[in-house]
């Protein structure tokens, strides 16, 4: 553990990463920034917290508490685009979700402190979940790497709608077996949640990088829709965001997820 990445081991045949949870911004980088607020608006919120059963599964985590708009550990190190042709956010964010900028004026990275920002915090994380997946795949004949997020069931200009419950992907079956993508989705089959594979996120570069069912390492994303464990307002303000973590709201989610924890361990000891 450092100040800013924080790994817990267990021995189980799992890898829960929690690429955005973190709201850690440093100072020089938060002075170049129109809001602090809005810096941290699109995090993941309480995931962390609403998978804090992982541990007890015997899973290992690795989460970083550097917000996303610092480096997003889960885009690809070039800067190239997962979803080309489609709105996303790049590996520094310039702008949210919504499309509004970030920095101020004449203050967005430029590649020297993209480079620095990817030696400080990006290589160290995935040099840790590396290591972390070489320990266990020493251990197991197959491992999982299970990459947790969660978004606002409503952003506009990334897709239209209300998101499902339940988001999961695996880059259209490349980076598992079917038979652990057939066991996540039946757990997500619940009354009263909605789930889709592959739709709008079909896995980041987390999941598509160290997903290699070959060499027994198998990788799987599920996206969260927020309105499962916390109130979601109809604007977002400094005011009234984040909203506090529901404990009771969360209840019923957090069954299905210990479930495909479970189901995703069981996969990997077969």
């Amino acid at each position: 553990m450092t100040d800013w990445l924080q790994v817990t081991r267990g021995d189980a045949p799992l890898i829960v990463s929690f690429p955005h949870t973190g709201t850690d911004i440093p100072a020089d980088v938060e002075d170049a920034l129109v809001s602090p607020w809005l810096a941290r608006q699109d995090a993941d919120w309480w995931v962390h917290r609403l998978y804090d059963m992982a541990e007890g599964l015997g899973a290992t985590t690795i989460r970083t508490a550097i917000s996303r708009t610092v480096i997003d550990v889960n885009r690809d190190p070039s800067g190239a685009s997962l979803y080309p042709g489609q709105a996303t956010t790049e590996l520094c964010p310039t702008t949210t979700f919504d499309g509004e900028p970030l920095y101020k004026a004449g203050r967005a990275p430029d590649e020297a402190e993209i480079a620095r920002r990817r030696d400080g915090w990006f290589t160290p994380y995935h040099e840790a979940l590396a290591a972390e997946v070489a320990r266990l795949r020493g251990l197991h004949g197959k491992v999982v790497v299970y990459e947790a997020h969660s978004i606002r069931s409503r952003v506009p200009r990334l897709f239209e709608g209300d998101l499902p419950n339940f988001n999961i992907g695996d880059n259209d079956g490349r980076t598992c077996d079917p038979a652990l993508r057939a066991a996540v989705e039946s757990a997500c089959d619940v009354e009263g949640f909605t789930c889709v594979t592959n739709g709008r996120f079909k896995g980041g570069w987390t999941t598509r990088h160290y997903g290699r069912p070959s060499e027994g390492v198998h990788a799987i994303q599920m996206e969260l829709a927020i309105r499962g464990y916390m109130d979601e307002p109809a604007a977002f303000t400094p005011e009234n965001w984040p909203t506090a973590y529901d404990p009771d709201r969360a209840a019923p989610m957090r069954a299905v997820l210990t479930k495909i924890l479970s189901g995703a361990i069981d996969f990997a000891q077969s």
